[in-house]
């Protein structure tokens, strides 16, 4: 197994706690509705939203994957954390374990929010990943 990690910062002008309640605690509902053309649905599989939470996001007819499923890890309201990780979905598992997120939000002194998005790729095997391949990957997801 290899293991690949990259991360990114956002700022935004939206509190950094009403932020995390809208991508991450509504982001079933919310997501689809941003991105109509690639997401048809996020269905809550297994739980309540909070840690231990299964969701599969359905993507739209001719798109590269068909669906994903991801399991919430950690959800921490108060340090507005959320760890989540990829665990099955179309054509992407074969070659991943899973694929890890931790995304972070923090006020900024303006009254918005920096986000931090913390991606960790557990490969199979000793199948390569390089940085061009993830961030063309990551360019497809935005």
């Amino acid at each position: 197994m290899v293991v690949f990690k990259l991360s990114d910062e956002y700022n935004s002008p939206i509190p950094a706690a009403r932020f995390f309640r809208a991508l991450i605690g509504d982001f079933h509902n919310l997501i689809p509705k941003l991105m109509p053309e690639a997401m048809e649905s996020i269905d809550i599989v297994q739980g309540d939203g909070g840690a231990g939470t299964i969701m599969q996001i359905n993507f739209t007819e001719g798109g590269e994957f068909s669906f994903i499923k991801s399991r919430v890890d950690v959800l921490d309201e108060e340090t507005l954390t959320c760890v989540y990780r990829l665990i099955e979905g179309s054509q992407l598992m074969e070659k991943f374990e899973s694929i890890a997120y931790e995304v972070n939000f923090e006020p900024t002194p303006d009254g918005g929010s920096k986000s931090r998005i913390a991606s960790t790729y557990y490969t199979k095997g000793d199948f390569q990943l390089n940085e061009e391949e993830i961030k063309a990957g990551r360019e497809r997801e935005a």
